[in-house]
Parts: structure tokens; sequence; C-alpha cells
């Protein structure tokens, strides 16, 4: 199985430009025509958070038709930017959505790695938390099928990055996470965003890590006093394959046209 990771899109309504400078717009049509393009067509796509830039209905409008080309499943995961009741209201065919009352939560059971959505989102706040009965419920969740590899996809990310302004905007007590996780080996990675960076760190037993953003990425400064800043570094997504002997195997793809591929043998022989 092959899902793939987008994050932080930001998208505006009629294709306004985020921060003045990033249009968020056709980084994303660009991305879903690449992803649709792939040799490898991934089985299923996850949308880890910050989906619009303001959780208004008609960025969620937007939204949708940016991603009516992409031929395959999509699960959407509000982040910091989002409003749950607009995105519930813009995807009422995503039934997915509504698995859970208030937090969007839920368990993707339909692919050989089994997807568990948690939300980590305080309304109003750029800071992140989880509930407690939203731990309880992803403890049940993954005692249930204690066999079947397992992803967690979340907003916030459970740990450190280094880089100041953003470790202030972090998930809270990621500790009572990783007490829960720890617990459950078949849990091969969680997957988060909010960095617009990819980063992965060892947690809870496991790997967490962060997807770059589709559009623009953090600035990468690894100060406790880091600016709030971006940079226009290459737009990207991630691929995470999965290999029964191997298990969950990740890349990031860049968004874009480059040159190549070009060959390094030519006749059998290394190309001098």
């Amino acid at each position: 199985m092959i899902l793939c990771q987008i994050s932080d899109l930001h998208i505006k309504a009629g294709g306004k430009k985020s921060y003045r400078i990033v249009d968020t717009a056709e980084s994303l049509r660009r991305c879903v025509a690449q992803v649709n393009q792939l040799r490898q067509r991934p089985d299923a796509v996850v949308l880890t958070g910050d989906l619009v830039d303001f959780g208004k209905p008609q960025e969620y409008a937007f939204l949708r038709q940016l991603l009516q080309p992409l031929a395959m499943p999509y699960y959407l995961l509000p982040g910091n930017h989002d409003e749950r009741s607009a995105l519930r209201a813009a995807f009422p065919d995503h039934a997915y959505l509504r698995q859970s009352a208030g937090r969007i939560e839920y368990v993707i059971d339909d692919y050989a790695l089994r997807i568990v959505a948690l939300d980590t989102v305080i309304p109003q706040a750029s800071g992140g938390a989880l509930a407690p009965a939203s731990l309880a419920w992803l403890d049940q969740v993954l005692q249930a099928q204690p066999d079947k590899p397992t992803v967690i996809v979340m907003h916030h990310p459970p740990f450190k990055t280094g880089i100041g302004h953003m470790d202030q905007i972090g998930l809270a007590q990621p500790q009572a996470l990783a007490e829960v996780v720890r617990r459950h080996p078949q849990v091969e990675r969680i997957l988060c965003g909010h960095l617009h960076r990819s980063i992965q760190v060892r947690f809870g037993g496991t790997i967490a890590s962060t997807c770059p953003g589709v559009a623009h990425q953090v600035a990468l400064d690894l100060s406790p006093q880091a600016a709030s800043q971006f940079v226009m570094e290459p737009p990207a997504f991630q691929l995470h394959l999965w290999d029964a002997e191997t298990g969950l195997i990740s890349h990031t793809a860049y968004v874009g046209e480059f040159d190549g591929p070009y060959p390094f043998y030519d006749g059998g022989s290394l190309i001098d």
C-alpha cells in the first residue's frame, strides 16, 4: 500500500495569496496533478491539517474544487487554521468526518495500513492538545486490532523541533500520547503536519514525523528565539510505502518540473 500525505495547504477563497506572497491554490493544483501522474499511484491520500487559512466556508468550497481531480480517496484532518463545523459542512459526503461528535477523530480500516486520525485543535488557538477522552479512545481503538499495522495522523507534532516559534505553538503534554502509543507496537508511524518541514523523531516506541508544506516552508532556524518566518523552498508531499517485510518506508517528493530522469549507465558501463 502507498499512502500519500499532503499537509498545510492554507487555501484562501478565490485563490488569494497567503501572506500576500504564497499562491497556495496553484501549489495545490500542481501537487494534485503530480500525485495523479505518479507511476505507482497512491491507494489513498491523507491531508494533515491547515487545509484552509481562516476556516471560512468559502475557503472550504474552493478547497473542495481543488481536490476534486484527485484520482484516489482522500481523508481530511483539521489543523489550527481550520474550523470543524465548516469543514464538515463542505464535505457532507465524507462520512468519516462524523465518526465522532465534536472533535474530528476517525478510523479507516479499508487498507493494509490502518489509519487512525486524532484531532489536536484548540479553537481560536495556534497550539494544540489532545483531550483525555481522545487518548482513551485511541487506546481502545489500538487494542481492537493489535496485529494490524497502523499509522496515527494528527496536525500538531508531539515533539520539540528546535524551531523556537513553532515549539511555542506545539502539542501540549505529549508524554500522555507517548504512554498510550508505547503500549501498541503495531503503530508504525505518527504522521503530522504544522511544521512545514520534514522532521523525524523517535517517540513512544515508534517514529513521529512531519511533512513539508505543499506550498511554503517554515524557515530553518534552530534557535529558541527563532522568528516566525517562512521561505519559498520547494513545495513537497510525502509517500509512505507499507511493506510487510520492512515496515513503513517514507519518501519526500518535491512538486515541480525537474530535469531528468537520466541514465547512470550506457551499454552496461557507468557513464564517464
